[in-house]
């Protein structure tokens, strides 16, 4: 299972609409890069985030979620606080191929301030914007910039097509826009 450059990461997002819109060089100065890297693509999260508060005592369900337990905020900067964690959505809008699986990192400029992100493989045929999950480990409150890079996103080739994709089986996270909450 080869892991694709950025020749074939430029080429199938230019010729294919794999993501866009499609940074076609890192975008570094003064800001948190992104943008197509060496076997990768630094994605940007978008300024509309959803913060975990305990205002209401829910307790996390991901059975029966409430999105009572969260407070919406459209911002350039968001504020986690400390031990808590925001929702989030990448800018661009990705079209996973038949035959490619994506697992995303983290930003290594995040992750050495205590801030993870996390987000579930990208199954092959699998469409939208990326809800990502923003974790602040830290006691301190923590600064996520909008519009710069949060996460990289790394294309792995199957040796073959895979038999049944997402989008046979009409995945529930199918083309979202947005942050999507927990669904069952």
């Amino acid at each position: 299972m080869p892991i694709m450059p950025d020749s074939w990461i430029t080429k199938m997002a230019k010729d294919h609409k794999m993501i866009e819109p499609f940074a076609d060089k890192q975008h570094r100065e003064g800001i948190i890069s992104y943008g197509v890297s060496s076997y990768g693509y630094d994605a940007r999260v978008a300024d509309e985030f959803k913060i975990f508060t305990d205002i209401d005592n829910a307790i996390v369900d991901p059975k029966n979620f409430t999105p009572n337990s969260f407070v919406t905020r459209k911002t350039d900067v968001c504020i986690i606080p400390p031990n808590s964690f925001a929702l989030a959505h990448t800018i661009e809008y990705f079209r996973v191929p038949r035959d490619i699986l994506v697992v995303c990192l983290g930003k290594s400029t995040y992750a050495r301030c205590g801030i993870i992100v996390n987000v579930t493989p990208l199954e092959p045929e699998w469409e939208g914007q990326v809800t990502i999950e923003i974790s602040n480990t830290t006691p301190l409150p923590a600064k996520i910039y909008a519009n710069e890079g949060i996460c990289q996103f790394l294309f792995f080739q199957g040796s073959a097509p895979c038999d049944i994709s997402y989008a046979d089986k009409k995945g529930k996270y199918m083309r979202q826009m947005g942050v999507s909450t927990p669904r069952l």
